[in-house]
């Protein structure tokens, strides 16, 4: 039986603390803008009795302290869904009130083996520290993975990654897999679990992410993935992608995508299944799992709703 992966990368964003905003308000405009945020979709997937894996990236605690991941960490575990590792690098060596201007590395990929392998396992540490449990599966933030990042990660004990985005490859997402690999695979010592992509127009891969996608074309990928037997499915949202990209208003587009996703994966809850990397006994892998082909009438569709989300919904409030 297929799988369903719904998960949720959850992170302060970078831009908002680069405008110098009050930690407040970078929370606030993160985590739970204009009132669709994690505590809304939490609702949701309780509503639908969906389970979700929410990718908590702990650096920022470096700078903020671990009491707003320790907050975000413990809201989720309350509702019942699972926290796994995230991580984006920049936030190492970053200051508050300088715009941005101190950073790392905004692509994991820019460090070594042994560089990543520090970063990984203090995030691991501090995700820990702000009450989550051992974390078993990882992202990296802006899908930036690669060969060193899967075998850091297996010799800290991951047991899971989902990185791989064909539609990033090979950069930032520079894992040695083919692009079109949606299928789990095992890989430098962990199994890899990639975000699932379509092809929106020959030869073109786009990925299965809530505010890239019509509810058209989720539809058509998760029947697909049933029809075709696939391994999993991998779904990915954002904390802070159902508002606009200032956090103040609700994006209506985004919001309606997730809210007809989430009543997709119940209609379909008997033959793809959401579920925990916790939950998991076995995983198939090595499946010779093909992505969703193009339609262009679906591909149309999704682009004039785009159209209409950049220039009407991500007006600030």
């Amino acid at each position: 039986m297929a799988k369903a992966f719904f998960t949720i990368d959850t992170e302060l964003a970078w831009r908002h603390h680069a405008a110098n905003l009050p930690l407040e308000e970078i929370v606030e405009r993160s985590l739970e803008p204009a009132g669709v945020g994690v505590s809304w979709q939490l609702e949701k997937l309780a509503e639908h009795d969906l389970k979700a894996t929410f990718f908590v990236d702990p650096m920022p605690a470096l700078l903020y302290g671990l009491e707003p991941i320790r907050q975000i960490v413990e809201t989720i575990l309350d509702a019942g869904q699972e926290v796994q590792l995230h991580l984006h690098a920049n936030w190492g060596g970053a200051k508050v009130g300088d715009g941005g201007a101190a950073h790392g590395a905004f692509e994991l990929t820019e460090l070594n083996y042994e560089e990543q392998r520090n970063l990984i396992a203090g995030a691991t540490e501090l995700l820990v520290a702000a009450g989550a449990p051992q974390p078993i599966a990882f992202r990296s933030g802006s899908y930036s993975a690669n060969d060193d990042t899967l075998a850091a990660l297996s010799d800290l004990g991951f047991d899971y990654d989902s990185s791989h985005n064909g539609s990033e490859h090979p950069w930032p997402s520079a894992i040695d897999l083919p692009p079109e690999q949606v299928a789990p695979v095992e890989h430098h010592g962990v199994a890899e679990v990639p975000v699932t992509v379509i092809e929106d127009r020959p030869g073109r891969l786009r990925h299965f992410q809530i505010c890239a996608l019509s509810a058209r074309e989720m539809r058509a990928a998760l029947d697909h993935a049933i029809a075709e037997n696939h391994a999993t499915t991998t779904i990915v949202g954002h904390g802070f992608e159902l508002a606009n990209r200032a956090g103040t208003r609700a994006n209506k587009i985004h919001v309606r995508r997730f809210e007809s996703l989430c009543r997709m994966l119940s209609d379909r809850r008997d033959t793809i299944p959401t579920t925990h990397f916790t939950d998991l006994s076995r995983l198939r892998l090595g499946s010779d799992d093909k992505p969703l082909g193009p339609s262009m009438l679906r591909t149309g569709w999704r682009q004039a709703e785009q159209l209409w989300s950049n220039l009407v919904e991500e007006r600030p409030a």
